[in-house]
């Protein structure tokens, strides 16, 4: 992934509702879905999230345009999809210099506890 796309990519998932239209979308993915109903509609995305039309539309319009998100007609309507193959180009961006070039795993996340 080139820098310009990683921060058009970053800047498109810098915002909280865009960021939650992104992962209801990543959890509608499935390891083999059917790709007439994969994905979901700007009505069930709107649904889910509480979202008006046109503001979900300008959000869908920014992730399509920074390839985080893609969009496929059936009919008079569109099944919207996250594009796993660039969150893992932009992950990829973001961790290739870890570690100075060492292969590392991550550990999962822990709770602050307070």
């Amino acid at each position: 992934m080139k820098k310009n796309s990683a921060i058009q990519a970053l800047g498109a998932l810098a915002h909280d509702r865009r960021l939650d239209v992104f992962r209801l979308l990543v959890t509608a993915e499935a390891p083999d879905p059917d790709p007439d109903t994969a994905g979901l509609t700007p009505g069930e995305i709107a649904a889910l999230l509480n979202v008006p039309a046109p503001t979900l539309s300008f959000y869908l319009k920014e992730l399509s345009q920074a390839g985080l998100v893609t969009g496929k007609r059936k009919g008079r309507s569109i099944r919207y999809r996250a594009s796993l193959t660039t969150l893992r180009e932009l992950a990829g961006f973001l961790l290739e210099d870890c570690c100075r070039g060492l292969p590392v795993s991550i550990p999962p996340a822990q709770e602050n506890v307070s």
